[in-house]
């Protein structure tokens, strides 16, 4: 469920070709896995849409049971039509009503589409992009704008747009069958301020659910900062109940990377929990080795690994939180506030490691082991305070 009091849900979409049933299966499972809720793909030809169904049918063969979404542009209306199939086994229609010609009597595209989530009782998300805004509707409101005694400026009136598109088009949905709680809302710009602008407008004209994200955040560190600037700001005043971080992967790059960054907005905010988390240093002078970087960065991929068997294990692990400090100046006291935490020695310090086990010195480790010797307390720690709930 979606919406509401249920929690923010985390989507992210494929980027192969829907055609193509091993590449996008596997892409789809490695998305799930790495914790996505909702996996969107595109279904743009005859072949796309013939593969869905067995796309769908070999992720639950393996037990993944992921909902697929269908993104449909242009030609939704035939696809769905001609492949019932493929529209049965979608968990969700995904509309864009600036390209399937809204508002022009001749055209029952969008009504086409809306009545086979009807039929099949899926919900449909209704999603404005500013890249692909409906024309007849931005000239019509540009012209009302031009004529007031004290005209907006084209971007306000182009979100001004977005908003009434969406409102707009829910209407329609509504009118032609589907329900209320059926339909989900976007209005995504590539605009940090533009998306905080146009979503508070949005929420505070409607009680529909809102999908969240910035349609093209970007590469590397500017796709993950935009999308956790626009995305927190509105998320801590309320609004939005799923979210996707559509960042550009580099060439062969990891696609599950926007799911993780989803997540980690959503934990930091303290508004869902993922995956225990690691307190580390930036490091200094005192820490001239890079062995408690390592250790961090290895802590971190151990948890995040093990997470698929522990969240079935170990209720409430995802809470855990767990500390791997560089020297004694914090370490003791992140330690302390953490779970389980280990300050490593910095440089010229005495080599040992004291463990501390939900605020008590536990242990000192020395030796070449230590790494080792961390992990194994922090998994008997997960089973000790983690694995007794399964049993209650």
């Amino acid at each position: 469920m979606v919406g509401g009091d249920n929690p923010i849900v985390v989507q992210s979409m494929t980027n192969t070709d829907t055609a193509d049933v091993q590449s996008t299966v596997n892409q789809i499972m490695a998305l799930a896995n790495a914790g996505s809720e909702l996996v969107r793909v595109t279904v743009n030809t005859d072949e796309a849409a013939a593969a869905v169904p067995k796309i769908v049918d070999t992720l639950n063969m393996f037990g993944v049971r992921v909902p697929v979404i269908g993104d449909f542009h242009y030609n939704g209306h035939l696809l769905l039509k001609k492949y019932p199939e493929c529209a049965r086994k979608l968990a969700k229609y995904r509309i864009n009503p600036g390209n399937v010609n809204i508002g022009k009597k001749h055209d029952d595209n969008f009504r086409t589409m809306i009545e086979a989530a009807v039929e099949y009782g899926k919900p449909v998300r209704i999603g404005v992009n500013w890249g692909s805004l409906d024309a007849t509707l931005q000239v019509r409101m540009m012209d009302e704008n031009a004529k007031l005694p004290e005209p907006l400026d084209a971007k306000t009136v182009t979100m001004k747009a977005m908003v009434v598109s969406a409102l707009e088009s829910a209407a329609a949905a509504e009118r032609h069958g589907l329900g209320r709680d059926r339909i989900i809302l976007s209005a995504k710009v590539s605009g940090v301020q533009d998306l905080i602008a146009v979503y508070r407008m949005l929420a505070s004209q409607c009680d529909y659910a809102l999908h969240l994200g910035l349609t093209e955040a970007g590469l590397g560190s500017k796709g993950i900062v935009a999308t956790s600037s626009a995305l927190s700001v509105l998320l801590q005043e309320g609004i939005g109940d799923t979210i996707r971080a559509s960042l550009t992967p580099l060439p062969n790059g990891d696609r599950t990377e926007e799911v993780i960054v989803s997540q980690q907005i959503l934990q930091a905010l303290e508004l869902r929990s993922f995956t225990p988390q690691v307190t580390a240093c930036p490091g200094c002078g005192r820490t001239t080795s890079t062995f408690f970087q390592q250790l961090a960065d290895d802590i971190q991929n151990y948890l995040r690994t093990q997470m698929p068997v522990w969240k079935e294990r170990y209720p409430g692990v995802e809470e855990m939180k767990v500390a791997v400090m560089g020297c004694v100046v914090n370490g003791p006291g992140e330690s302390k506030h953490a779970n389980i935490g280990i300050s490593l020695p910095g440089t010229f310090e005495e080599p040992v490691a004291p463990v501390y086990v939900d605020g008590k010195l536990c242990v000192t480790l020395r030796g070449d082991t230590i790494v080792e010797d961390f992990t194994r307390m922090l998994n008997e720690y997960v089973e000790s305070h983690y694995g007794a709930e399964v049993a209650v």
